[in-house]
């Protein structure tokens, strides 16, 4: 008879997060399940297709079947002895290659994971492998918060792989029992995905002219690095998310022109990283990079180096193809607020704290603080989530020559010391590990830097910025945050309110649009149905929505433009379908709505979407 999840948590000892309740990501996929039909009592049989369809399809991901065979047997070397299985599927879930310890292989749980076999969610139910291509992102189910409980005994981890288009092509998974799970097997995993991701990218972009991008000639060769893939006319092909995230704000979108990310004619820059590997460039907003040329063309048009007779006055305006940064929309009293408080601070060298939800403008708010402070060092954004665990005391701190391996022998300053004179904004702070905060915390103190490997101090100058979605204060009391480092950081904190709550919402619309394309016009109904929508994702939604309507082909973006871009209601999970442990996560989340009293304080106070809000309160 199978135990109900309560009776299993009971039995075999709590395989869940310590405060008993799954994260949103599982919630969202339980409740995908339910609607799917599936029984988590039920024994899983996973399907597995015939061995001529396995064939058509490994055949059919030859390409990135490689790429990921050449990691699956680094991973396997990194977490050896732990009872694990890799493995790599295409994107309907098909598992086309595992390494397997026969530990694992020829237990219960391994049985059921061969080559063939299907591990989509709406068959499988929520597991690593399926749950990840079912978001598009990164994700780890542990022990129960599996939907069928016969896997409660098995922890998974996966990452999707995307191509150069950015379309997942793929997903790789590492499984393991849950009392072998490592903690460092998730960011593995994701350091993998992101190898096979840019040896893709490099295959499927041969042609093009591909650089790599970081703000640290140091970092070019690592994953730290964005790549950036060009046509010969200049027009931006393709991109990783790295990238993504250095040019954040900025129209790094197909199509867009090189001088208009960068205020650079290509042509020049070209010809410089093929005589010099290396050239130094600074983006829209002002940000300095370096790039090098990863590949190019190997047959190229003859016009392609051929200079203009005034290269200066081919050089187009950094703000030409955007909207200006510090052209911000500040008609909601809360938004003038912040940035009439940012302006005071900043004139007193304060430390400031910038909160609020993810695409809420916080890095735009930062950029309003250093033009206000007078400063006239540089504007340095560190992103503490993006950095890779191992590089990023190295990145901010700097080191000395011979510090550890792969270390240039020259060393490097650091991206803080490379603030000095100017302003630094540690962006996304929750996500620094607690032994950095100390750091953080001593050079808040007395304002010198030591590198990694070195002796001697450095004093710098400099206006310091946090900007954090986190609830720092819960973080504190988890004991994930230093609270003597909030009590620094926390000297003025300015909140930036999410876009669905702003009183100027169609002059935000109106002027993200304006961002997106100047000759683009909206719809009174077509803003009066964006306002309906939650926007979890704030400007950044926003703009990913406008853009897709105007996709369309009209430069009026009506509403019927826009709906198919909202996501609709989601309908009640069937009956006799929710576990014990599922109804226990429905109630925790009806006692917060009784306590706050809307949904979207709900969903804040959880940590959770509104539509699984939604989905409990029905």
């Amino acid at each position: 008879m199978a135990l109900s999840h309560a009776q299993a948590l009971h039995a075999r000892g709590s395989t869940l997060p310590p405060e008993g309740v799954p994260g949103a990501v599982v919630l969202d996929s339980w409740g995908r399940c339910a609607q799917a039909g599936l029984d988590p009592h039920a024994l899983l049989s996973v399907p597995v297709v015939e061995a001529q369809d396995l064939r058509q399809r490994q055949l059919r991901s030859e390409v990135v079947r490689k790429l990921a065979q050449a990691e699956l047997e680094t991973l396997s070397r990194q977490i050896a002895g732990s009872n694990f299985l890799l493995a790599f599927a295409d994107r309907d879930g098909i598992i086309l290659d595992l390494y397997a310890d026969n530990r694992f292989s020829m237990s219960d749980q391994g049985a059921g994971i061969v080559a063939g076999s299907c591990w989509a969610e709406n068959l499988s139910g929520t597991n690593g492998l399926g749950t990840a291509l079912a978001t598009g992102a990164p994700v780890a189910v542990t022990g129960l918060e599996h939907y069928f409980l016969s896997l409660g005994n098995v922890s998974c981890t996966a990452a999707p792989v995307r191509d150069a288009r950015g379309d997942i092509v793929g997903v790789l998974d590492a499984s393991s029992y849950f009392e072998s799970r490592q903690r460092h097997t998730q960011a593995l995993v994701q350091m993998a995905a992101t190898h096979i991701e840019n040896g893709l990218l490099l295959h499927q972009m041969r042609q093009h002219w591909v650089l790599a991008i970081h703000p640290r000639q140091e970092f070019l060769g690592t994953l730290s690095a964005g790549l950036l893939a060009f046509d010969d006319a200049g027009r931006l092909v393709a991109l990783n998310a790295r990238a993504g995230q250095l040019l954040q704000g900025l129209d790094a979108t197909p199509g867009t022109a090189f001088d208009a990310l960068f205020g650079e004619r290509f042509e020049l820059v070209a010809a410089r990283l093929q005589r010099q590997g290396e050239h130094g460039l600074r983006d829209a907003f002002g940000s300095t990079l370096v790039a090098m040329c990863l590949s190019r063309p190997t047959q190229r048009s003859p016009s392609m180096l051929r200079l203009p007779v005034s290269a200066s006055a081919q050089v187009a305006s950094p703000a030409a193809a955007i909207r200006a940064p510090g052209d911000a929309v500040t008609d909601d009293p809360a938004v003038a607020q912040a940035y009439a408080l940012v302006e005071a601070a900043v004139r007193r060298s304060l430390p400031l704290l910038l909160t609020g939800e993810t695409g809420t403008g916080k890095e735009m708010l930062a950029r309003h603080a250093h033009r206000s402070s007078g400063r006239t060092g540089a504007f340095v954004a560190v992103n503490c989530g993006a950095l890779p665990a191992e590089l990023i005391e190295a990145e901010l701190f700097g080191y000395v020559g011979g510090a550890f391996s792969g270390a240039r022998r020259e060393g490097s300053m650091g991206l803080i010391a490379s603030a000095d004179g100017g302003t630094l904004l540690l962006d996304e702070l929750g996500e620094l590990p607690l032994h950095l905060q100390a750091s953080l915390l001593r050079f808040l103190d007395d304002r010198q830097v030591r590198p990694v490997g070195g002796t001697a101090f450095r004093a710098v100058d400099v206006q310091l910025l946090a900007a954090t979605h986190a609830d720092l204060d819960a973080e504190v009391s988890a004991r994930r945050f230093r609270a003597d480092l909030l009590y620094r950081l926390n000297t003025v904190s300015v909140q930036l309110p999410p876009l669905r709550e702003r009183t100027d919402f169609a002059t935000a619309v109106r002027a993200v649009l304006a961002a997106v394309d100047s000759a683009a016009s909206i719809t009174d109904e077509a803003i009066e149905r964006l306002a309906g929508h939650g926007w979890p994702g704030n400007f950044r939604e926003l703009r990913s929505v406008l853009t897709r309507a105007l996709l369309q082909g009209s430069s009026r973006v009506q509403a019927a433009a826009v709906a198919p871009w909202l996501p609709q209601a989601a309908a009640a999970p069937a009956a006799g379908t929710v576990s014990a442990l599922q109804q226990n996560a429905a109630e925790l989340v009806r006692r917060e709505f009784e306590r706050c009293g809307n949904v979207s304080a709900t969903a804040r106070a959880l940590g959770i979407s509104r539509t699984t809000v939604y989905r409990h309160l029905r």
